[in-house]
């Protein structure tokens, strides 16, 4: 185990002893906490080959959620592959807004754009029994991801899929209470410069916000209001600096509410835009 973290730390994982804590988990079938009274323990040369691989993987930067297959979002166990970004805690941010604003509604319809491994709009889904999710993406291979992984949720009969590029998922006059989106929001001349872990395997279709990370946030405001009930609301990520552009965006648009709301870590990270009563 000692060697396995010194040869992550020389490839530069951030992490190495939690990342082979993780793996020897997953391989040895023991949790975490319990490694180290099964240490004494002679693994199988199966167990042994398969650890070795997973470092092996782990070295090449290959995200540890990926290896695992799973990734944890809002206490939920998704699965995950390089047909969709990772969800990352700083989307919890954005679903504890989504509940607190779905909540007192009776029967909410909420509209998750680019809804990647479904982690927002099952997660939605799970928490707010009376919700009604609309789940789209332009990717057939990330939809049947957010598929299962609704099914292995038990989340399948609250969120409908659709197979659409943006706004184009919601039918000529539909509205809903809610937009949630996690788009694309990074420059595409910075996706070179991105950690290994994002710039290799993450679906560049979930990265690149075009030349100036703000693509699919101009739709948003340009569009989005149309989209929304009396009332309705518009919550969505953008990148780290972006706050003024993303603001003025949706304030340009008419919006008649725009705020900014931070992410745990304290950085700008969610702009909330509210239509029409």
């Amino acid at each position: 185990m000692d060697k396995s973290v010194r040869l992550l730390r020389r490839a530069g994982i951030k992490s190495p002893r939690v990342d082979v804590d993780w793996l020897a988990s997953d391989v040895f079938k023991y949790g975490r906490s319990e490694l180290a009274l099964h240490g004494h323990k002679m693994p199988t040369r199966e167990q042994v080959d398969r650890m070795r691989k997973n470092i092996n993987r782990r070295m090449d930067r290959e995200p540890l959620q990926h290896i695992l297959g799973i990734s944890d979002f809002y206490g939920y166990e998704f699965r995950v592959s390089s047909a969709v970004l990772i969800p990352r805690p700083e989307t919890e941010t954005l679903v504890e807004l989504a509940l607190g604003f779905l909540q007192p509604l009776p029967s909410p319809v909420v509209f998750d754009l680019g809804t990647g491994s479904g982690c927002i709009a099952i997660t939605l889904a799970k928490r707010c029994p009376g919700v009604k999710v609309i789940a789209s993406d332009v990717s057939e291979s990330a939809l049947n991801q957010a598929k299962l992984n609704a099914e292995t949720l038990d989340a399948i009969k609250q969120v409908e899929f659709r197979e659409a590029d943006g706004l184009a998922a919601l039918a000529k006059g539909e509205q809903v209470d809610l937009i949630v989106s996690n788009p694309p929001y990074i420059p595409s001349g910075d996706i070179a410069g991105l950690q290994p872990e994002v710039r290799h395997y993450d679906p560049h279709l979930a990265l690149d916000g075009g030349e100036d990370g703000l693509q699919f946030h101009r739709l948003l405001a340009a569009d989005g209001q149309s989209r929304l009930k009396p009332g309705g609301q518009l919550m969505a990520e953008f990148g780290d600096g972006q706050e003024s552009a993303i603001e003025g965006l949706f304030t340009q648009a008419d919006w008649p509410s725009v705020g900014i709301t931070n992410d745990l870590t304290g950085r700008p990270r969610i702009v909330i835009a509210s239509a029409e009563q």
